[in-house]
């Protein structure tokens, strides 16, 4: 299931040994939400993997690449997909199609129903959200970013007075689940410095096995 999501998503998978860089038209269309993803790759716990540009930078990338090695290209990687404005980052990728069996929390809502934080707003669909019982004010929430069918990303967020309840890894596992069911692979990004994201991803069923994203984000 992941490998058929990964040839969809980033153009091309299983890696061979090293970094490949493929040329894919999905990088010049829009992502779930509509901006842009010019640049895309992942990289197994090995350190293969596959980084997907726009098809008129591939040449540009793959000879840099070359070289150069990783470390130079991602340096130079935003000027030679025509955006010199950003940084390339690398993040934590992490997967799973056994969501841990903890107890269910919150309900599922309409992304734009009443009292939820704008960040839940973008969702297409519906949002899982964790309510105060009684006042019904917003505790947590998730958000699931549509990459394709067969693979679905979970976002997570936790207003500061709820945190240490263990709502975010519950809501995790609940909509990991739900994206399992129907036949799709669950996926949870973060920041390799981000602690608490890994703890809810571990304890949701979500294990670190060395992967790597890749991508561009606004300079800061």
């Amino acid at each position: 299931m992941l490998d058929r999501f990964l040839r969809t998503w980033i153009g091309a998978w299983p890696a061979p040994e090293g970094l490949i860089v493929v040329g894919s038209p999905q990088r010049e269309r829009p992502r779930w939400d509509g901006a842009e993803q010019r640049v895309l790759g992942v990289l197994d716990g090995a350190g293969n993997g596959v980084l997907s540009v726009p098809p008129a930078s591939r040449d540009a990338v793959a000879g840099l690449l070359a070289r150069s090695g990783p470390e130079d290209l991602l340096a130079h990687l935003p000027a030679l997909v025509g955006r010199p404005e950003q940084r390339c980052f690398t993040g934590v990728f992490r997967w799973t199609q056994t969501p841990a069996a903890l107890p269910a929390a919150g309900e599922w809502e309409p992304s734009g129903g009443a009292g939820l934080p704008e960040w839940l707003r973008p969702f297409p669909g519906e949002v899982l959200v964790a309510r105060e019982p009684g006042t019904g004010e917003f505790l947590c929430g998730v958000g699931l970013k549509p990459h394709d069918p067969t693979g679905v990303e979970i976002a997570v967020g936790t207003a500061e007075r709820a945190r240490g309840r263990g709502l975010a890894r519950r809501l995790v596992a609940r909509a990991a689940r739900r994206i399992v069911d129907a036949s799709a692979v669950a996926l949870y990004l973060h920041d390799p410095d981000n602690i608490a994201s890994a703890h809810v991803a571990a304890a949701a069923g979500f294990p670190d096995q060395g992967w790597k994203i890749i991508a561009l984000a606004g300079a800061e």
